[in-house]
């Protein structure tokens, strides 16, 4: 036990942990949306809630551990892919927050047809194409990086 914990002490990569913390979530989150609208359950849809506020309070985590990373392992590069990252991560933001506060001031919205839900749920089907391709500029940066200090 104590080797593995000096390993991790070692190799955490906070950036690496939070941006998979979300790629989780907000897929989970999804799920338990498609569970509601096809069983009109809405204890699925306060999972969805509970999800999602948990992934808007971690994209500021992945976010600032990025810049950091960037800056300490790129050396503040200028590539279109760091700024299509952030800017990525800019919308991620966005689509989760107003997500939340839709479904934070409208508590019954997904039990009713309306603007609000398609918005809501609108928001919540964006942020898939999202955390994907943050995930694939990530996986990109990852391997380069490794390929280029080996």
């Amino acid at each position: 036990m104590p080797h593995l914990l000096t390993d991790i002490r070692h190799t955490f990569v906070l950036h690496v942990v939070a941006a998979h913390f979300n790629n989780g979530l907000l897929p989970a989150s999804l799920l338990f949306l498609f569970l509601t609208l096809v069983s009109g359950d809405p204890y699925f849809e306060r999972t969805v809630l509970h999800l999602i506020i948990l992934a808007l309070c971690m994209v500021p985590v992945s976010f600032f551990s990025g810049l950091r990373d960037w800056r300490t392992k790129f050396h503040s590069g200028r590539a279109p892919i760091f700024y299509r990252k952030i800017w990525l991560t800019a919308i991620l933001f966005f689509l989760v927050g107003g997500a939340a506060a839709l479904r934070l001031t409208h508590p019954d919205l997904v039990l009713h047809d309306g603007v609000f839900k398609r918005i809501y749920v609108g928001c919540l089907l964006s942020t898939l194409p999202v955390v994907v391709l943050l995930g694939h500029y990530g996986g990109k940066l990852a391997f380069q990086w490794k390929n280029i200090n080996r």
